[in-house]
């Protein structure tokens, strides 16, 4: 690839993976929510199982963002063993569940993951231990944000990702849905009490405040409480074009299109609609 681009490998409830193809060769995972065996198929189904992993961004440690498979030093040899990076404040619970290795590098401030690559994280508030949104910025031009459970999207995060080419984040759930669910009533307040996932209209506000220039990528539906049709209400007649990823089936590859012209709002969502 001659930009660099993105694409959603899967999101949902059943695991969390996306995939940074660079220009120069050589690929950034977010997340590892799926399993091994699954995430070699995905990166089959991109095109990109050739591509070596050169890094793997951790949002979090929760097991639909880091899947448990992938504990020990073995099962990331499948990957090539790239270095895994997350956040200082998610060390102790990587290091409990057998997560860390040689090749792990914790963060704080802004790192570079791969040359010509820049990632500035932003610790949110999610549960006990937080979560990391990143804007990333590569040499010659392309910029992306990615946010996944946030609770809130707050001035700072928003200020954080502002302007970002391209925009990956959350519509966790339609609140209606999330009410009428048989869900246990301490889940609906953890997923809607602040510190847990965006509503689809808390999202699209978020996505007016942070103003991408080209793309919108909506990811992390609940395939109880939500559907595509319902997360792209929000984003009617909006300037940007609005892909939504699915749970099974990698997304389009999105080019990171540096200070272009947002082009109309129309939606990539795969057909056909097998959400259950």
């Amino acid at each position: 690839m001659t930009h660099p681009s993105f694409c959603v490998l899967a999101s949902g409830s059943s695991g969390n993976c996306s995939a940074l193809c660079l220009p120069g060769g050589g690929v950034l995972m977010i997340d590892l929510g799926l399993s091994p065996r699954r995430t070699l198929a995905a990166l089959d189904a991109a095109g990109i199982a050739h591509e070596p992993v050169l890094g793997v961004l951790v949002t979090h440690l929760d097991s639909d963002h880091f899947n448990p498979g992938w504990a020990g030093v073995e099962p990331l040899r499948r990957l090539g063993t790239p270095t895994l990076h997350l956040h200082r404040a998610h060390l102790g619970r990587a290091r409990r569940e057998g997560f860390l290795y040689s090749r792990a590098q914790p963060f704080d401030d802004g790192f570079s993951p791969a040359p010509g690559v820049r990632a500035e994280p932003f610790l949110g508030d999610h549960d006990q231990l937080g979560v990391c949104s990143f804007r990333i910025e590569c040499d010659g031009g392309g910029t992306m944000g990615f946010a996944t459970d946030l609770g809130r999207a707050t001035d700072p995060l928003c200020d954080h990702l502002a302007g970002v080419d391209v925009l990956a984040i959350e519509s966790n759930y339609c609140p209606k849905l999330q009410e009428a669910s048989p869900r246990p009533a301490f889940l609906k307040r953890r997923i809607m009490g602040g510190r847990g996932h965006l509503s689809n209209h808390e999202c699209a506000q978020a996505v007016r405040r942070i103003a991408p220039a080209s793309h919108v990528v909506l990811i992390h539906l609940s395939r109880q409480c939500n559907t595509p049709e319902l997360a792209k209400a929000p984003h009617a007649d909006a300037p940007y074009t609005l892909t939504i990823s699915r749970h099974d089936t990698p997304t389009p590859w999105i080019r990171l299109t540096p200070g272009g012209a947002a082009p109309k709002a129309r939606s990539t969502t795969r057909q056909p609609m097998l959400w259950a």
